[in-house]
């Protein structure tokens, strides 16, 4: 017996020599890559998840042409968002325009072990009563249809990030940081074509609550500062739960990554050391499957 557990311990030994031998390759590996290589390896690993790095930022954000784009969005995904670690406030606005009703979304909270933001442009391809505008399915719009979309997100009054591009989702995500939704502050701007959809986004946000020193307007841009959200949230003690392993996860993932300190460094260590993790670490969404399913369910139903 004794015999036996030595045997174990000393292969318990020799693997842990092993996996420090391992680390300690890996750490020297990326040490040694150039910025250059380093930047076309993470983008070209970050594309199949549908993101791209920004050094300048250090943030991911979204590409125009991810994936996400085919199943448009529902509000079926902001009430199982806390299911996933993802905590944050929402604010849907809804507006009729050009025939169709149209839902320009913002978020700002914990995504899994990120902080970040988005802003998502969709449009269902009728008008929609108020009472179908959470049972729809609203399609992402097309590049036609894309508009300029801006954002600065600040923690506390300390900036974290600001990106703007023309597109129809527009995301910054922080990694390896934890925040409480309410901590953040966004101030996002939308670039309209034309003069009437820029009043009926105005007169949707009145209706949604905001009052007129909360967001202006300056030729065709509107700003908004987004703050305290006026749209139902999806919390609860599930929610709660999510945050506390979201802060867990953060501390975790601070505490192995921890020779590095610039996202794209603690990304490719976490690639060739832990890849199951690095995987992990990008799921800002819900995985593909998951949006495949929930949409032909809700393309069933679709008015």
């Amino acid at each position: 017996m004794y015999f036996c557990f030595g045997i174990l311990f000393l292969l318990c030994f020799f693997f842990f020599l092993l996996q420090m031998h391992r680390r300690r390759c890996i750490i020297r590996r990326v040490r040694c890559m150039d910025p250059c290589e380093k930047l076309c390896l993470l983008n070209d690993l970050l594309s199949s998840f549908g993101f791209s790095y920004h050094p300048a930022q250090d943030i991911v954000t979204s590409c125009l042409d991810a994936w996400q784009r085919e199943f448009g969005y529902c509000t079926l995904f902001d009430r199982t968002a806390p299911r996933f670690h993802m905590v944050f406030d929402r604010e849907p606005i809804y507006f009729d325009y050009d025939g169709a009703t149209w839902r320009i979304e913002f978020w700002k909270g914990q995504y899994g072990l990120n902080i970040g933001a988005e802003i998502g442009v969709y449009r269902a391809d009728k008008i929609l009563s108020p009472e179908q505008y959470d049972t729809a399915l609203f399609q992402s719009v097309d590049n036609d249809h894309l508009l300029r979309l801006g954002m600065q997100l600040s923690r506390c009054g300390e900036s974290l990030f600001f990106t703007r591009q023309k597109h129809w989702w527009l995301t910054g995500f922080r990694i390896g940081a934890f925040s409480e939704p309410d901590d953040l502050k966004l101030y996002l701007s939308v670039t309209f074509p034309n003069y009437v959809m820029l009043q009926r986004f105005l007169d949707a946000l009145r209706r949604s609550g905001y009052s007129d020193d909360s967001f202006c307007s300056c030729s065709l841009t509107a700003a908004v500062s987004f703050t305290a959200p006026y749209a139902k949230q999806f919390r609860g003690p599930r929610a709660r739960i999510a945050q506390f392993c979201n802060c867990m996860t953060v501390r975790l993932y601070r505490l192995i990554t921890r020779p590095f300190t610039v996202t794209c460094d603690r990304l490719l260590y976490l690639y060739y050391f832990l890849p199951p993790v690095f995987r992990r670490t990008l799921h800002f969404r819900k995985n593909r499957r998951q949006c495949r399913k929930r949409s032909k369910v809700y393309g069933k139903e679709r008015p």
